[in-house]
């Protein structure tokens, strides 16, 4: 599991073999079902997750129940209520795996302690920090600005992983469209492409 941890941070900076021993052992690991949670809604959350295998969804839910979809995280990604992780407040986001997930965690004191005491992580994490500022304002504009269709197609076409293994319902949900939209687009594209 460490291994795909340590490929995305290399993809990022460079680390030394020193490193990477001290890197492992700020973490601890845990497997999920599907459908298990990783974080309830009104808990704190003690751990930023690292998904090494699997696929997660962050969401709320609404007035009548409704899964308001926040992001999906796969291998690859960080997943966190990060206002509850940080501020150690209770977390608004609920966290479940879609498929079978296996994680790397690690606590608030712990990610403070590696900080400081592998500098280019704090480097790493900045990197992260700053993509991840760029894609919010992104889907900001991408969710109030686009159509329906436009929506869909541009999720389509940055995330094509997501798109084979999400189920339409959930991206519907994460783009703010009904399922019924996002099925009449998908059909209209796929005979579009035949």
């Amino acid at each position: 599991m460490l291994d795909v941890l340590l490929s995305h941070i290399q993809n990022k900076v460079a680390v030394t073999d020193e490193d990477k021993e001290r890197i492992h052992s700020f973490f601890t690991s845990r497997k999920l079902r599907k459908k298990q949670y990783l974080l309830q809604e009104g808990d704190i959350c003690k751990r930023l997750s690292f998904v090494s295998k699997g696929l997660l969804k962050a969401y709320f839910l609404d007035e009548k129940g409704n899964e308001r979809i926040n992001m999906f995280a796969f291998e690859g990604w960080w997943i966190s209520d990060f206002n509850s992780f940080i501020h150690q407040e209770k977390a608004v986001l609920n966290i479940d795996a879609i498929e079978e997930t296996e994680v790397l965690m690690i606590t608030l004191a712990d990610y403070e302690k590696m900080l400081l005491k592998i500098p280019v992580m704090d480097r790493y994490f900045r990197i992260l920090y700053q993509n991840s500022l760029v894609t919010k304002d992104y889907r900001l504009i991408v969710s109030n600005g686009y159509t329906a269709e436009e929506k869909y197609m541009e999720f389509a076409q940055k995330n094509p992983e997501m798109i084979k293994r999400v189920p339409h319902n959930l991206i519907a949900s994460y783009l703010g469209l009904a399922p019924e939209t996002v099925s009449r687009i998908r059909k209209k594209n796929s005979l579009n492409n035949t």
